[in-house]
């Protein structure tokens, strides 16, 4: 039985072509192919119609046909947050193999985790035709691209969701794996644990925090106000968060810090206190376990993050009508000697 679609929904790997436009408009081929590309020889009123069919099917003109035609390779792009992070790099590098395996190429591009400049880099992205999209959200509505989804650019969502429309995202396990970072301190032992995070607008923090929030709930534990810091990863910040945490009347003497940013800072705080404080980190780093103790950290597979989300763009790109999906991969608990210290009082 066919598959009735809303007209406000995305029409994933069917763009909508010129022929469609004419059949639309009542005209012929070469009357859209004039209107579209700015030649004379067509009547104001014509004209009024091939525009108007354009406008109601989402049509826009397809120039990676041409450059196939021409022997240049397809096109994806892909909005990051941050290229220097390092968490990106081997998710950029998988996305660009699978493309490559494909015969496309990747573009892609830094949100610096600001919504405007994420909106401003996509919609760049889309004018140049890229055949798809993978996107990394900074921001919480992506209403902008419903227009470009809807003429047939494949959009797939990593790290976080969408925000506002339905579209395929992959994810980590981030409530999971913070749940049972927190719960690997708790069975140690420890009973006053602090939780550093990012924003607290960025989805994955927010799981992070849930997953904290309940493990201390499941056993029973007191979550104290001083306990939790959210905001920016900057070092400073960051250090100021750990300090507070560690002195008072109620100190912490564990620290599950929210990604490997605020790890980094967390280590060099521990470094120098005077009594020993456990540490899990959510993310691995580079030279984490060279650490002397190494870092117990909550593992997730930025790889399998870019593989599964080019997978399925791809899936989309060949045609498949698929319902938007959530994908969720599992983290994993790596224990290296950070995670296992014991309270000291």
């Amino acid at each position: 039985m066919p598959h009735n679609r809303h007209p406000s929904e995305p029409r994933y790997g069917n763009r909508p072509t010129m022929k469609d436009v004419a059949s639309q408009a009542g005209v012929g081929l070469k009357t859209v192919s004039r209107v579209v590309n700015g030649e004379p020889g067509v009547t104001p009123e014509t004209e009024r119609r091939v525009q108007e069919a354009i406008e109601a099917l989402g049509f826009r003109r397809n120039d990676s046909a041409r450059v196939l035609r021409k022997g240049r390779t397809a096109t994806v792009g892909l909005v990051l947050e941050d290229l220097a992070d390092p968490f990106y790099g081997p998710l950029n590098r998988a996305v660009e193999e699978v493309a490559r395996a494909h015969g496309a190429l990747l573009i892609n591009g830094s949100s610096a985790e600001d919504p405007d400049r994420e909106r401003e880099l996509a919609l760049a992205l889309c004018a140049r035709r890229v055949d798809g999209l993978i996107v990394i959200p900074a921001g919480d509505d992506h209403r902008y691209l419903e227009p470009e989804m809807r003429a047939g650019v494949s959009t797939v969502f990593v790290d976080r969701p969408a925000g506002r429309i339905e579209a395929d995202v992959v994810l980590s396990d981030s409530f999971g794996g913070a749940r049972g970072g927190v719960a690997h301190l708790i069975a140690g032992g420890h009973r006053r644990i602090g939780f550093i995070g990012d924003q607290p607008h960025i989805h994955t923090v927010a799981e992070r925090l849930r997953g904290y929030r309940e493990a201390m709930a499941d056993a029973g534990l007191p979550v104290a106000e001083s306990w939790v810091s959210l905001g920016s990863t900057t070092p400073e910040r960051v250090a100021a968060a750990a300090r507070a945490m560690l002195t008072g009347p109620e100190p912490v003497t564990a620290v599950f810090a929210g990604n490997n940013r605020v790890t980094v800072t967390v280590v060099r705080i521990l470094a120098a206190h005077e009594r020993p404080v456990a540490l899990v980190g959510f993310d691995d780093f580079e030279l984490a376990d060279l650490l002397r103790p190494g870092v117990t950290v909550v593992a997730q597979d930025p790889a399998a993050l870019g593989r599964v989300a080019t997978d399925r763009l791809f899936q989309r790109l060949a045609g498949a009508d698929l319902t938007p999906s959530r994908i969720e991969l599992p983290t994993r608990l790596i224990p290296r000697g950070s995670g296992e210290i014991p309270p000291a009082n």
